[in-house]
């Protein structure tokens, strides 16, 4: 690997920048990278307490006078700190969750909190390299958005935001964003391309169906929104590491087939591999619910003014969590939906989410979810097995106390 001699001159130094530089050269020439590039932005994963060593390596960072170099946003952490007493965590575990928030805090890092840092302002250029980590913002910076990103790893993601570089490899390189398989859903009902329901579904099959790969979807356009893709992408990142997928004729670098394929293996999708799909996201079957919970990726505005208009004003019979960004409850208090659904029963979850820290009640259970992700990690990280539904199952659901469920577009 070729360092420049502003780069050298860094790495050579005790601080904090240069022990970032070390990582960030070293990870890059394992990883088979030829130089490093200059990055715009970073998203950081790495403020998520997992063990005493995350803490003291980030307050090791601050001690070295540690300052992010571009605008970094911070992925959801440990605690909801609106709300201290939600999440079940105490003594020290608390103690070293809330330093390890604070030391990322210190460096520099926007004050965020959330998954969905593109829904809270950070959204870079189309083709701007990039330094993010979590699997579902990642997946959505490099397709939606069209900048560049690998899928970095807590601690990756914070010395390359102190650096201003990363390692040119991977997904940074147009040859490697290609799509070798086409996925054909054209056959499909335009109702069920347009339900929101249907997004992580598909994206569940397509992880798990392109795993590493680089796949494109043909036939679904007029049919997305930005919350669909969130959806879908989430589900495709946690099903099979996807960290770039192509929408023709909806994500920027994809206008046709032949501008981001050549020769790609096709696989048309039908109904009954739909239905397949939907099936693996429940892990339990009969009647039983004991809480619900939405937005993994964190919810959004246009998802809250949903939630509102199928709750028409009822109340909720079990616990149902809504988790969200600090920018999106900024919001809704803004336009007063904030208390109506707080009044209704929704269960705020701000700076964190229910599958990543302990906030649900009890360690066992049943949790119904919209969201891909939830089904995928929520069984694993909670002892809750899952039932999926739409957003409208999960409110009728929850106002009935009982489980349902509308089958008719399926």
């Amino acid at each position: 690997m070729h360092l420049t001699a502003e780069e050298r001159a860094i790495a050579s130094g005790s601080d904090a920048a240069a022990i970032a530089m070390r990582i960030v050269a070293d990870a890059g020439r394992l990883l088979g990278a030829d130089r490093l590039i200059p990055v715009a932005s970073s998203h950081i994963d790495g403020a998520l307490y997992h063990g005493d060593s995350g803490t003291e390596f980030a307050e090791r960072l601050v001690a070295g006078g540690a300052k992010v170099a571009v605008p970094t946003t911070l992925n959801v952490g440990s605690l909801d700190l609106h709300q201290p007493g939600l999440v079940r965590l105490s003594g020290q575990t608390r103690e070293m969750a809330l330093r390890l928030m604070r030391a990322y805090e210190a460096m520099g890092c926007a004050k965020t909190w959330t998954c969905a840092p593109y829904q809270a302002g950070h959204r870079p250029a189309v083709g701007q390299d990039v330094a993010w980590g979590e699997s579902n913002a990642v997946a959505f910076c490099n397709s939606v958005l069209g900048a560049r990103t690998n899928r970095y790893g807590d601690f990756m993601d914070i010395a390359c935001a102190l650096v201003a570089r990363a390692p040119r490899y991977g997904l940074h390189l147009s040859e490697n964003r290609r799509a070798t398989i086409l996925v054909d859903v054209r056959g499909l009902s335009k109702d069920l391309r347009a339900m929101d329901a249907f997004y992580p579904v598909l994206g569940s099959w397509f992880g798990r169906t392109v795993g590493t790969e680089i796949g494109a979807v043909l036939g679904l356009e007029g049919f997305t929104s930005e919350d669909k893709l969130k959806a879908f992408g989430a589900a495709a990142a946690s099903s099979g590491a996807v960290g770039l997928f192509h929408i023709v004729g909806v994500t920027p670098e994809a206008p046709t087939i032949e501008a981001i394929a050549d020769q790609p293996r096709r696989i048309t999708v039908d109904r009954a591999m739909i239905r397949d799909a939907r099936a693996k996201l429940s892990t339990v079957t009969g009647s039983q619910i004991d809480a619900i919970a939405v937005g993994s990726p964190h919810f959004s505005i246009d998802e809250f003014q949903d939630l509102a208009r199928l709750l028409k004003g009822r109340r909720v019979a079990m616990p149902f969590y809504a988790n969200t960004g600090r920018h999106a409850v900024k919001a809704l208090e803004e336009v007063g939906l904030y208390q109506p659904l707080k009044q209704a029963g929704i269960e705020f979850v701000v700076d964190t989410c229910v599958v990543v820290t302990p906030i649900l009640k009890e360690m066992a259970g049943v949790l119904m979810t919209n969201s891909g992700k939830f089904a995928h990690y929520a069984t694993g990280n909670t002892g809750y097995g899952v039932q999926y539904g739409s957003l409208a199952d999960c409110v009728e659901t929850a106002v009935a106390g009982r489980l349902i469920r509308d089958e008719a577009s399926w």
